[in-house]
């Protein structure tokens, strides 16, 4: 063997010894020129000195490729090159369009649409800015000086690709941007140019961060996702020794690294979403299929999510026994749906009854149904349904909706009983004895604190959130935070986003953060968890469906909660209570 090949052995050998660090796994994507799938090395070579590992991804439109190679990565880098298909915007091109590649158009939004699905840290790089925005929903000038001025500052520059031509003036707003540049106390940086396409109309929900002189668009970002684009070409800059340009690399492999890092934890910690109404779509529902839904199969493996709570919800109704027996039948019906839907993918999904099916599920790499019964008015008054519906699988029951019933008083009703009824005494003793986890979400005040005093087991709320944060009856005060928490409960957060932010409208992932961080002020780390309400209004910016779940593992991470803390919030204190049956 000759001395080259045995120094370079050597290096191989010494490198796998240390295991200490992994760089998380940037893909770029690649342009397409001559029938070869290619990168100008800038790319590369800034994840590089960056931290990061750069994969470079193929030009293809083979899905099934694609998901495939983005199932590996931490992160995503939507690469520059040649103009986008005006048909991507609904018009017809403009004459000035220069060198369109549908295939390579068709591969980008594929490869986006992908990576976004699975929650991937994504940064655009000059067309791939472009692609962000329209993938979004946003629209694109088709040429600068013939469709927005011709007054235009010159943005496709002749000088070297490294040198800096023209400024850009940063939005006077708190952004990802500025925290990517380390907050330059300059309003304005200097950038290179290089397109004639451009952003016009950002796209819903992306803030605009920065602006060339001019007022065109020089760089976007989701406030909520991890998601953002810059107009410029950064690498190129970064490459010839700009820190500054490097820093815009250095976020994104940081964001990536706490992607990695959450994938990692949902490998191996057990995540469950307390609450989804999805069974009110059981109609037409197939849980195989992305149909309509917030939480099916394909959005769960997509988040890493093991486990969802689907609730028989019964809207409150009349109280007379014809009445009552028809929201009885209605609520095995809707149970009975998710039990036979759940056995058409028997490879993919089961039913868990136990802590111990959760657990078994997840060694077997199947998804886990537990079923629940939100509205206490499906057992009447009768209260041998509720073995009935223990027999059937049920883990818990919330006492009430919106509205009285025999069971006890709601935080929308009329505080007909002044807490829990006489019957609603024996309901909880009974749902001891079974072993069914009694939900106080709904439940008026005055029922929350009769449950506690009655019940001789730990007691859930699961899907309410925090009142002191948002002042709604929904939610728990931080007394009855407190309260719950003494006698081992716990406060699964709701995403609904009435009941995360008074401003409804603006209601967002942060928002759900705030109120996990708050209850774990208040009442400690094994006292809350998480309860979506998906397919029930549950939604917020930055979370609406069951892939995007991985989101909180990522803030939580970037609060700088430990991995153990992380495991307790997504399933390990609700499981304790499962367990105490």
């Amino acid at each position: 063997m000759s001395s080259l090949l045995n120094f370079l052995y050597h290096k191989v050998d010494d490198h796998t010894s240390d295991t200490s660090y992994r760089r998380p796994k940037i893909g770029i994507s690649a342009n397409r020129k001559e029938g070869m799938s290619c990168i100008a090395e800038p790319y590369f070579q800034s994840v590089i000195m960056a931290g990061g590992a750069p994969v470079l991804l193929p030009v293809t439109t083979d899905i099934h490729a694609l998901a495939t190679i983005v199932d590996t990565l931490d992160g995503i880098i939507l690469s520059g090159g040649g103009d986008i298909n005006a048909l991507y915007l609904g018009e017809e091109p403009a004459p000035e369009v220069e060198d369109t590649d549908p295939y390579r158009d068709e591969y980008d939004f594929l490869l986006l649409r992908l990576a976004f699905n699975r929650q991937l840290p994504i940064f655009g790089i000059c067309r791939g800015h472009q692609v962000i925005n329209v993938a979004f929903g946003g629209t694109l000038y088709q040429d600068i000086h013939t469709r927005f001025s011709a007054d235009a500052l010159k943005h496709s520059q002749e000088e070297a690709r490294h040198v800096a031509t023209h400024p850009v003036i940063l939005a006077d707003i708190p952004s990802g941007l500025k925290v990517a540049l380390k907050s330059p106390p300059q309003q304005a940086i200097s950038v290179n140019s290089f397109h004639h396409q451009a952003v016009k109309d950002v796209a819903p929900e992306f803030i605009a961060t920065a602006t060339s002189p001019d007022g065109l668009n020089e760089a976007i970002e989701h406030p909520e996702y991890p998601v953002f684009g810059v107009q410029w070409h950064p690498e190129q800059m970064a490459v010839a020794g700009n820190e500054m340009m490097l820093d815009l690399f250095r976020y994104h492999v940081g964001l990536a690294n706490v992607f990695a890092k959450a994938k990692r934890l949902h490998e191996r910690m057990l995540t469950i979403d307390s609450h989804t109404d999805t069974p009110m779509l059981f109609e037409t529902f197939d849980p195989g299929r992305k149909e309509g839904g917030k939480v099916n199969l394909p959005l769960m493996e997509e988040g890493r999510l093991d486990a969802v709570c689907m609730v028989a919800y019964i809207p409150q109704g009349m109280r007379d026994d014809a009445s009552l027996q028809k929201a009885y039948e209605y609520a095995r019906e809707r149970l009975s749906k998710v039990i036979d839907r759940a056995a058409l993918y028997p490879d993919r999904m089961g039913i868990a009854r136990t802590a111990d099916d959760l657990r078994r599920l997840k060694r077997e790499g199947k998804k886990a149904v537990l079923l629940g019964v939100e509205n206490g008015y499906a057992i009447g008054k009768d209260i041998r349904r509720l073995e009935r519906f223990k027999e059937l699988g049920v883990s818990y029951m919330t006492l009430c909706h919106n509205g009285d019933n025999d069971i006890c008083d709601s935080a929308a009703g009329n505080g007909e009983w002044g807490g829990l009824s006489p019957f609603g005494r024996e309901v909880v003793a009974e749902m001891n004895r079974l072993g069914m986890m009694i939900d106080v979400s709904h439940a008026s005040d005055d029922t929350f604190y009769d449950v506690l005093k009655y019940s001789g087991k730990p007691v859930i709320a699961s899907h309410s959130s925090s009142r002191a944060l948002c002042n709604h009856r929904r939610n728990l005060d931080d007394d009855m935070i407190r309260a719950l928490a003494s006698q081992g409960g716990v406060v699964q957060i709701c995403l609904y986003k009435a009941f995360i932010n008074e401003d409804a409208d603006n209601a967002s992932l942060s928002d759900a953060v705030r109120h996990i961080c708050h209850i774990v002020d208040v009442a400690g780390i094994d006292h809350v968890g998480i309860g979506s309400d998906f397919d029930g209004g549950g939604e917020l910016k930055g979370c609406r469906s069951a892939n995007e779940l991985i989101q909180i593992t990522m803030r939580l991470i970037s609060e700088g909660f430990d991995d153990e803390s992380i495991a307790k919030i997504w399933g390990g204190n609700l499981m304790r209570i499962v367990n105490s049956e």
